[in-house]
């Protein structure tokens, strides 16, 4: 493939240090063979996820210097607050610690037990936070996202005919607002149409719901519109942004995603009126409106980022890199969803360790895998994170089983993406020597974070 060299230089550098397969194995068993609850000083190429983890520019470095840290009327909340209006359009903003706070906001003022919230496909946060106010969170991604191999362009679009027929099962009444999250994160990164999000809005406006967009990865979103949608090849990644969100009536984002930021989001949206509630919220769990949960320098910060996270030479590398690492995967034989998304590669664990039931989580059997082999970190995002159990307590499994290798932006060159392929490898030469795992603890709502498990005895 073409390979498009970073469009920066390295000024920095961070020490990683690969420590003995032996205390590797130590640190699985004490850990509970869970990555999250190891100390990312035992890890060597974390790809765990690409939240918070980016490397900040120069510029926002500089944003940093010149945060007004004044409690109200910071100018650095003007300062974004100018920002969003000018990509995103929304009147009002709520500036958050992170994504989840921003869901928190929405959800718990706007859903109510027995409410339903539409979906392309709820990630995991978004979900745990619709259900934790009562709601019950629906997804309604079309059927080509669960064929895993096919190089349909736009697996993440919503099904139109099911959003609509589910409105009318429902009612429009028990359905507060509707979502779509761009990209589809639960099912390989995959982008969402210009076209999909335009009929997603007119059926909402139609049955009069608030339509809100999951835009964490609105901008890489942004850039695969412009390569893979026809008449989009000329346009710039910020105008189709500005095209996307001009039919919502809000957004959510977790701003450490795109906006290259370690730590931020916000809630956008028109309404004067339901401004005025997420603003009281907003004072009681974060902060005031001015600030939220965040200094003004990180607010700063977030409003260079927005734009650099939308340069169409960055992208062009961003999506450049992350298909590399899939096609290095590709020569080693390992199966993951296609065509490769934006943020990371999925790794079809059912596929790669068939021998495992999904009662005994191939996912996370393969996670702890690699890190055992290389020092590799990487996610779960299969039957640990979203099976659902019936009442007799049998698994309810979800259609896809995956591995997510989250890669963090401007962190890892080519060689570190080369080292991840070459450990899937050496993993698969001895894949069938892997055990299912088994919960020795796990919480009732997102237990991926904090779950512990023990290998299943032969």
């Amino acid at each position: 493939m073409e390979l498009f060299p970073e469009p920066f230089r390295i000024k920095t550098v961070e020490p990683i240090k690969m420590i003995s397969r032996e205390e590797r194995e130590a640190e699985l068993k004490k850990a509970g063979y869970n990555l999250f609850l190891i100390d990312a000083e035992k890890i060597f190429v974390d790809l765990l996820t690409d939240s918070g983890t980016s490397a900040m520019s120069d510029k926002q470095w500089a944003s940093i210097m010149v945060g007004d840290e004044s409690y109200a009327g910071c100018r650095n909340f003007k300062n974004l607050e100018k920002t969003i209006r000018d990509i995103f359009g929304f009147k009002h903003l709520i500036p958050t610690h992170q994504g989840r706070a921003a869901e928190n906001i929405l959800f718990s003022l706007m859903v109510k037990p027995g409410d339903y919230v539409p979906n392309n496909t709820h990630f995991d946060t978004t979900r745990a936070n619709v259900e934790a106010n009562g709601g019950v969170a629906m997804d309604l991604v079309v059927d080509e996202a669960k064929d895993l191999t096919s190089q349909f362009p736009f697996k993440g679009n919503m099904d139109i005919k099911k959003l609509e027929n589910f409105i009318r099962e429902v009612g429009p009444d028990k359905i507060p607002l509707g979502m779509i999250t761009i990209t589809n994160n639960s099912i390989g990164g995959q982008p969402v149409s210009l076209d999909n999000i335009r009929q997603t809005a007119a059926v909402y406006r139609k049955y009069g719901i608030l339509f809100f967009i999951d835009a964490c990865r609105y901008a890489e979103n942004s850039y695969f519109i412009k390569t893979r949608e026809p008449g989009y090849e000329n346009a710039k990644p910020i105008d189709i942004a500005r095209e996307i969100f001009s039919m919502a009536d809000g957004c959510t984002m977790s701003a450490k995603k795109d906006a290259l930021v370690n730590i931020g989001g916000f809630l956008a949206l028109n309404s004067d009126q339901l401004f005025e509630q997420f603003k009281q919220k907003l004072i009681l769990v974060e902060g005031f409106p001015t600030y939220g949960g965040l200094a003004g320098r990180d607010l700063e910060a977030i409003s260079t980022g927005l734009y650099e996270g939308l340069d169409e030479d960055y992208l062009k590398y961003r999506i450049a890199h992350t298909r590399y690492l899939a096609d290095r995967l590709e020569e080693e034989g390992v199966p993951y969803v296609k065509p490769s998304g934006g943020h990371g590669i999925y790794v079809d664990a059912k596929a790669f360790l068939p021998h495992i039931p999904q009662e005994q989580f191939p996912g996370q059997a393969l996670v702890a895998a690699l890190y055992l082999e290389g020092g590799i970190r990487s996610v779960e995002i299969g039957s640990v994170m979203f099976a659902k159990y019936e009442a007799n307590g049998k698994i309810i499994p979800p259609a896809l089983e995956l591995v997510r290798l989250a890669i963090p932006r401007r962190v890892y060159t080519l060689s570190h993406l080369d080292y991840v392929a070459s450990v899937f490898g050496k993993v698969r030469q001895n894949m069938e020597q892997i055990k299912g795992l088994k919960f020795t603890y796990a919480p009732k709502a997102l237990r991926h974070f904090t779950a512990r498990f023990k290998p299943v005895e032969e």
